[in-house]
């Protein structure tokens, strides 16, 4: 499960989030009904945004819905799931995506794909998520193709790159990919109107994508002798931290000229959660849900986790407790790593049951994979585009403390 909205279940209405997972998992299913079962392991939180889009755009339509099977992401309960053409558009798109993503890896020899007969199969997967998604993108009207000219020249921008080179020069071809989906869904909806709007919001939102994946990974790209584009540029934090700014007005901008039946959940996750993702990548942000009071009632507040809440800092040989002044440290863990074929079982199990989605122990190293709820914003960070809604989170005398799920000040911010 990958993307880089990822939004907490904690801060959405339970309509929202019902419409949420009803997406996730139309889309999922859309790839196991089109593609195969294995198609479902490029199921990701920002291809969905594309049946969101569609949806926000047609309303309610009779046989949008459909009542899908048990399911462990679900704890094994049934749910409506949305089925149509904004879920199977939204298929195609990650499954072209994904593929090129997996070529990219294959090129750079990252991990298990330095192998060679790791990476011919990892190759002729690509190969088949590419038909397949062509396929389906034929059938919708959609011409796959202009994904795929946009990847293959991400790879000739990135080798020319260099000192100096504008950081938007590299980051076009992911912006194009993503203008092209967004647009389509308006057509899709038949609303050409929202063609012009919903392509500039997916050509921002590309940009950012590519943004936040670059700063996250900078680091360790520089450990691995890896291609950054903030490092091969010579783009500082602070710039790409004002590219990111620039390009959050420019979506919120773009929505208000969109017409929407019910855009809702599509606001909060381009406008609100899409915010949450960029602090998140920068580190200004952290996740406070709230902690357990002394009486047992789970409250938010000042003293939530947090990056400075108080307590013993690891590695700090004067804190109290294990490793401190006088205390043995403890010894060092047997190495529990998997093997290569081992940890391949265990992957492929933990894809065709959706657990990849849960929080999960990784099939190599065993270390733990948070799920939905990890590393994200405040609950209450309420919307900013009116000025009553600091209401919605007890900020003022009708606020009722809830996480903008009471909001009825009258406007029209979709929280």
């Amino acid at each position: 499960m990958f993307g880089i909205v990822r939004p907490c279940t904690h801060r959405l209405t339970e309509g929202l989030k019902t419409e949420w997972m009803a997406h996730l998992c139309g889309l999922c299913l859309a790839l196991r009904a089109d593609h195969g079962q294995f198609a479902r392991v490029v199921t990701n939180y920002d291809g969905l945004i594309v049946s969101v889009l569609t949806e926000a755009q047609t309303g309610s339509v009779p046989g949008g819905r459909r009542t899908a099977g048990p399911c462990p992401l679900r704890q094994m309960r049934t749910a409506p799931v949305a089925q149509g053409e904004g879920a199977r558009l939204a298929a195609a798109v990650s499954l072209v995506l994904a593929s090129a993503k997996v070529r990219d890896h294959v090129a750079d020899r990252d991990g298990l794909l330095a192998r060679r007969p790791v990476a011919a199969a990892a190759r002729r997967v690509a190969r088949s998520w590419d038909r397949a998604g062509a396929r389906t993108g034929r059938e919708l009207g959609f011409d796959t193709a202009v994904l795929v000219d946009a990847v293959d020249r991400q790879t000739g921008i990135e080798e020319l790159a260099g000192p100096g080179t504008p950081l938007l020069v590299v980051t076009e071809p992911t912006e194009t990919a993503t203008a092209a989906a967004f647009a389509h869904t308006a057509i899709l909806a038949g609303r050409p109107g929202n063609v012009e709007p919903l392509a500039e919001a997916g050509r921002l939102f590309g940009r950012l994508a590519h943004l936040l994946d670059a700063v996250e990974d900078r680091e360790a790209d520089a450990a691995a002798g890896a291609w950054n584009p903030l490092t091969a540029t010579g783009t500082s934090r602070e710039e790409a931290r004002r590219l990111a700014d620039d390009a959050l007005h420019g979506i919120r901008l773009a929505l208000r000229d969109a017409e929407f039946v019910n855009g809702g959940l599509a606001h909060v996750l381009l406008a609100h959660e899409l915010r949450r993702s960029v602090e998140r990548a920068f580190g200004t942000t952290s996740c406070d849900h709230g902690v357990a009071a002394p009486g047992g009632a789970h409250q938010p507040g000042p003293y939530s986790p947090g990056p400075y809440a108080p307590g013993p800092v690891p590695g700090n040989p004067y804190a109290p407790g294990p490793g401190g002044p006088g205390d043995p440290l403890p010894p060092e863990p047997p190495n529990r790593r998997r093997g290569l074929m081992a940890g391949c079982a265990v992957w492929m199990g933990l894809a065709c049951t959706c657990q990849l989605c849960c929080g999960h122990e990784d099939p190599w190293s065993r270390e733990r994979r948070e799920g939905l709820c990890h590393d994200i914003g405040s609950c209450c960070d309420c919307c900013e585009c009116c000025g009553n809604c600091g209401n919605c989170c007890g900020g003022g005398e009708g606020g009722d403390g809830g996480c903008c799920d009471g909001c009825d000040c009258g406007c029209d911010c979709g929280c």
